[in-house]
């Protein structure tokens, strides 16, 4: 049988002394893509806000602009309000719209390589869940949806910005979906 012997410490060696550790929660970012993005922020401090961004392109912009903006969006907001530690986002599974499905598969891409990244956890929420959880109803409407975001306190400016509430509160409320 070996027999492990650990170095002693040197003559004049400072034992270290515990410190406090302070734990810093990060922000969680909830976010409805498309080319206007909705967005709802908790910070680390509790303090939530919202609002949408808009990636809509410019006749001079080239194919992958919208995309880098929303590239650079994420990083100033995890510089001005972070670090985000967990982003949710509205799962879509099936879009009307060609268009519509190129940009978020677009700006779901960018996010999740954005997310890798940083080491940023992420999480598509469906569609269904969300509205079960804040409308009572999986397969609610625009306006209601809205309606149920203004019963909480909130004023969304459209249904973008609801929707990116929702979420916030169904990942606030479940903790990311562990009931």
């Amino acid at each position: 049988m070996d027999v492990l012997t650990l170095p002693t410490p040197c003559r004049g060696a400072i034992t270290p002394v515990p410190r406090p550790v302070t734990i810093m929660r990060g922000s969680t970012l909830a976010l409805d893509l498309g080319t206007s993005t909705g967005w709802a922020l908790q910070t680390g401090d509790d303090f939530i806000s919202s609002g949408t961004v808009s990636l809509k392109h410019t006749r001079f912009d080239g194919g992958g602009m919208r995309f880098l903006r929303f590239r650079r969006w994420l990083e100033q907001l995890d510089l001005d309000a972070g670090p985000i530690a967990a982003v949710h986002f509205e799962e879509v599974r099936r879009h009307v719209g060609t268009d519509a499905a190129h940009v978020y598969g677009g700006l779901l891409a960018t996010l999740s390589a954005w997310c890798e990244e940083h080491l940023v956890a992420y999480q598509g929420v469906p569609v269904g869940t969300i509205k079960q959880f804040i409308a009572g109803k999986g397969n609610a409407d625009k306006a209601a949806v809205i309606a149920a975001v203004q019963a909480r306190g909130f004023a969304p400016a459209d249904d973008n910005e609801a929707d990116a509430i929702a979420i916030l509160l169904w990942a606030i409320e479940t903790r990311g979906g562990v009931q």
